[in-house]
């Protein structure tokens, strides 16, 4: 696939309503996807067990979309051939007492996938910059220094650019050290995301997935928009650039999500580790005593 259209260029000013929900590129349904999909699932999984054989590299996968755009669903296809041992997930809600004592990147930084591993953040720390701005309230819980001098914070453009600088350095010092990072933004239209919540509420056997606060979030929907897009035009990095994922097909958007993390791997040159001279002498004393076992 060529994912030109779904990179945020680096340094360049994106708006939302210029990507397409419901783009399936050159694919029409999903049966004209599924053996690609399945293709990219099975080398997605021969490419981890090079990764953790390898244990140079780490990979850290991070989603953010609105609710109910599919990430859990994404996470779940797309990793589906990986052997669960070399694969973490961990899902960011509001923080606890101890992490708010902390900075902002303590509990993140805690969750980071160690070599030869890939991390996957069901959202992540760039809810700083989201939910956090669209509910400045939210800013009052975390005891910031700053917020002493000045209570409006939550409205100075000069913090919020402080805080993706922060986390561009943080990322570029994480790929610095090996940890490679995909930041995919699952983009769902207002019109699909009623869609689903309806569903949720209309089969039983989907109502625990559904909350009354993710129609309360959806008021907030211009808001969002905003802030994701501010998000973007600021924290797309040529070292962790942002993929925005068309995401009202969800068969395409595990595709997409597919191909860019087996593209991305392929980059990498993973290979097996070399054996030493003295490992493959061990290994020929081995077999040998294996083979005269009676």
């Amino acid at each position: 696939m060529n994912h030109d259209s779904l990179i945020v260029q680096p340094g360049k000013k994106i708006a939302l309503k210029d990507y397409d929900p419901g783009f399936t590129g050159e694919f029409k349904d999903k049966g004209a996807a599924q053996e690609k999909l399945q293709n990219d699932v099975e080398q997605l999984g021969k490419y981890q067990e090079i990764l953790y054989a390898q244990n140079a590299y780490a990979l850290l996968l991070i989603f953010q979309a609105m609710d109910a755009a599919g990430k859990d669903s994404t996470i779940k296809h797309v990793m589906s051939g990986v052997n669960p041992q070399g694969c973490q997930v961990f899902s960011f809600k509001s923080p606890s007492e101890e992490e708010l004592d902390h900075d902002y990147l303590w509990r993140s930084s805690k969750a980071l996938p160690e070599r030869g591993r890939i991390g996957i953040f069901n959202r992540s720390y760039y809810e700083e910059a989201l939910i956090v701005r669209v509910h400045p309230e939210i800013l009052q819980r975390q005891q910031l220094p700053q917020l002493l001098e000045s209570p409006k914070l939550a409205k100075d453009d000069q913090f919020w650019q402080q805080r993706f600088t922060e986390m561009n350095h943080f990322e570029q010092y994480l790929v610095n050290n090996g940890i490679i990072i995909l930041k995919f933004f699952l983009n769902v239209s207002k019109e699909e995301q009623k869609k689903r919540f309806l569903e949720r509420i209309n089969r039983p056997e989907k109502n625990w997935k559904f909350s009354a606060a993710d129609v309360r979030e959806r008021q907030f929907w211009n808001d969002y928009q905003h802030a994701y897009e501010d998000v973007f035009n600021h924290t797309s990095t040529k070292w962790a650039p942002w993929y925005i994922i068309p995401a009202d097909h969800k068969w395409f958007t595990r595709l997409a999500v597919a191909d860019i993390i087996c593209t991305k791997l392929k980059s990498l040159n993973l290979a097996y580790p070399q054996l030493l001279e003295e490992h493959r002498h061990q290994l020929s004393d081995a077999k040998e005593l294996l083979e005269q076992e009676k």
